[in-house]
């Protein structure tokens, strides 16, 4: 068996991982991480791309901002369309914030040219990895790679390796909760290479269900619709997405809709669950490892963002001889964002949203709730306060 030493092990390879080693990196902590995908599969990852100032704060801390700051795009506010009408709300105006709208995609090359530029250890195609003695001051991590097994012991673990990981496997029954949440429905996505239909997103409610005008680029469209969690891929082909996608949006964004051959289509469904604590022993998590949020506002990588700044801290303070109190209240600090975040996207996507068996009353008050938040600046205040994560 190769083995070896560093002071963090770091499961998983994507925008999380990857951003905790360049922050420890830079504070002086060694790390190493483990991905079971090889690179081009993690780079390849289609996923979310609106930014709160928050994360890009994170992202210039870590040195990885620069493309982002020349490419991405400042979204000062953001619209809601209901039947096809629309309404904006001013983020600048209402919090002195705005939102980037950058492809997670994007931040994970960065993320990987920062790793490449330092030669930061990252071993891919990890087979078979289990975390050991977590409760123990030792803890080390085995796996294998092309037949041959390997060993790696180190001070702390870091499970950014998402819900289905090695990291979540290792803990303990008992030691953790599972708070769980699974919706009727779930989103269709669709990424095209054509203009977007709007300069800002539209999130839109409609009697047909839920619509999404997002994008990636000035050139790269990201729609989404709401559909049955049961439907398939082949339930919805590409006439039949952007005709609906058109009734959905309403007039006006139709008109400016260019419908082109999808280069990625997927089906994600509306769910969410928290784990708590977020760390046993040795172990720590971060992002989906610990939390997963309804797409619904983008609030996902946003948190995984926020865990890893909060918990790139504590491993450095403890490294440096900084104390371990704040490791100890790493969940804490963590969950209490997590929780104001899970609230806010589900929120958002009850009010967006058509529900399954919804009767009138329901509908009327859905209606009388998104009317508030047209008319109402302290209703926006909130709304765009949540948006942009400022989470008091």
């Amino acid at each position: 068996m190769h083995s070896d030493r560093t002071q963090v092990a770091i499961i998983g390879a994507g925008p999380a991982g990857l951003l905790l080693q360049q922050l420890l990196r830079l504070g002086g902590v060694e790390s190493v991480v483990l991905e079971r995908q090889t690179r081009a599969h993690v780079e390849a990852r289609i996923r979310a791309g609106v930014l709160e100032p928050g994360t890009v704060a994170l992202l210039e801390k870590a040195g990885v901002a620069g493309r982002l700051h020349r490419e991405g795009l400042v979204h000062e506010g953001v619209e809601l369309a209901v039947d096809g009408r629309r309404f904006r709300i001013d983020l600048r105006e209402l919090t002195g914030d705005c939102v980037t709208v950058y492809g997670q995609t994007e931040i994970t090359h960065d993320l990987f040219a920062a790793a490449d530029a330092h030669l930061s250890p990252i071993v891919y195609e990890a087979e078979h990895v289990l975390l050991h003695d977590l409760d123990g001051e030792r803890p080390y991590v085995t796996w294998e790679k092309h037949g041959v097994d390997h060993r790696i012991d180190c001070d702390h673990v870091a499970g950014c390796d998402g819900q289905h990981g090695a990291s979540r496997a290792a803990l303990p029954t008992g030691v953790t909760h599972l708070f769980e949440r699974h919706g009727s429905a779930a989103w269709l996505g669709v990424l095209a290479d054509v203009p977007p239909c709007a300069p800002e997103l539209i999130y839109a409610e409609s009697p047909r269900g839920f619509a999404l005008a997002s994008m990636r680029s000035s050139t790269r469209s990201r729609y989404y619709l709401q559909v049955d969690a049961h439907d398939a891929l082949e339930d919805w082909p590409e006439a039949r997405f952007w005709e609906e996608l058109a009734r959905r949006l309403g007039p006006d964004a139709a008109a400016h809709l260019t419908p082109d051959y999808a280069l990625e289509r997927s089906i994600v469904p509306l769910r969410s669950h928290v784990i708590e604590p977020m760390q046993w022993g040795r172990l720590f998590l971060a992002g989906d490892a610990a939390h997963v949020v309804p797409p619904t506002g983008a609030k996902g990588l946003n948190l995984a963002a926020a865990d890893v700044g909060l918990l790139a801290d504590a491993l450095i303070a403890w490294h440096k001889g900084g104390g371990a109190s704040l490791l100890a209240t790493y969940s804490g600090r963590a969950l209490a964002r997590a929780w104001k975040a899970v609230r806010f996207s589900w929120w958002f996507t009850g009010l967006t949203h058509r529900a399954a068996g919804a009767d009138p009353f329901d509908l009327q008050l859905q209606r009388a709730e998104l009317d508030q938040l047209r008319t109402s600046r302290a209703a926006q205040t909130l709304f765009a306060e949540n948006y942009v994560g400022r989470f008091a």
